[in-house]
């Protein structure tokens, strides 16, 4: 049913609905762990399985254990750091605004990425996935907006940070991809579990030491809490595999747009868990943002 030039596609979805989940349990940790806390818990209790996904691979594959090259260090950094601090923000926005609003927010990650790729990695996209791009793009802003709210700060302080966010997501993503495509010699899947876990364990390092350095009392909550920790750091880590492997065989641009369903997953866990419905106007850009996905997959 996939070939190997479209696996990207399965690859996407199941790493989309594994991040819905793990942004769920995250932000309900947000609160006892705080937000540098709910964090670290993704890249802590996620680096142990993204080795245990790696060696599976090694001995499924039999390829050797790859070590990168430098060119593989700088690409590896920007996507690890990236993605903490955007993690850092969607979590900050989420306090302030609906589970499902500020996932749309961050899915304007999906033009940003097409931007930084074509500017970063020299991708190509053909006319007909930017217009896919751009039609998702819509309707997560169509999504989002809040018609007739007040223009305050405090309004517009949760727009910001979810854009900000999607931009640091946006630039993990170029990273990532970045890094994967330098390693060479092996399949796809062990670079991609490999890049995995050089990034996890990074992000494990600096998000550690500076909680240690500055909020000792949020790794000790951690580890009291570790059953639900335990449980988002692995959903993180095997969502973070599946994007990975889509990074491997195409596009980032093309993985984030593709993401965008991640906003309908988002849906049915507001109203399931948070008892947040949709209005009219979310449904219409909803619409949308599957029109635009439909046209990218399709093309």
């Amino acid at each position: 049913m996939f070939s190997t030039v479209t696996l990207w596609i399965p690859f996407t979805v199941t790493a989309a609905l594994g991040q819905v989940a793990r942004n769920a349990m995250q932000r309900s940790l947000t609160g006892p762990l705080g937000t540098w806390g709910a964090t670290n818990i993704r890249f802590l209790f996620g680096f142990p399985f993204s080795l245990i996904f790696f060696g599976v691979v090694i001995v499924a594959t039999g390829d050797a254990i790859p070590w990168p090259t430098a060119a593989f260090w700088p690409w590896l950094m920007l996507g690890a750091l990236s993605q903490i601090a955007g993690t850092a923000l969607m979590l900050l926005a989420m306090n302030d605004r609906s589970f499902v609003v500020t996932t749309a927010y961050l899915k304007t990650e999906a033009i940003q990425t097409a931007i930084f790729g074509f500017v970063f990695l020299g991708d190509h996209l053909t006319w007909l996935k930017v217009v896919a791009i751009m039609i998702a793009t819509v309707g997560v802003i169509i999504t989002a907006l809040r018609p007739n709210s007040e223009r305050s700060f405090a309004e517009l302080k949760p727009t910001i940070i979810g854009l900000v966010a999607a931009a640091a997501f946006a630039l993990s993503a170029i990273g990532f991809r970045g890094a994967i495509i330098t390693i060479h010699d092996v399949s796809f899947v062990t670079a991609a579990s490999c890049t995995l876990v050089f990034g996890l364990f990074v992000q494990t390092l600096v998000l550690t030491i500076y909680l240690l350095a500055r909020a000792s009392e949020a790794l000790t909550k951690i580890l009291r809490l570790w059953k639900p920790s335990l449980f988002a750091g692995f959903m993180g880590a095997f969502a973070s595999q599946f994007w990975f492997l889509a990074f491997a065989l195409t596009a980032a641009a093309n993985v984030r747009t593709l993401a965008l369903v991640e906003v309908l997953f988002a849906q049915g866990v507001a109203y399931y868990s948070f008892k947040q419905p949709l209005s009219v106007r979310e449904v219409s850009g909803i619409a949308l943002i599957v029109v635009g996905v439909g046209l990218l997959v399709a093309v």
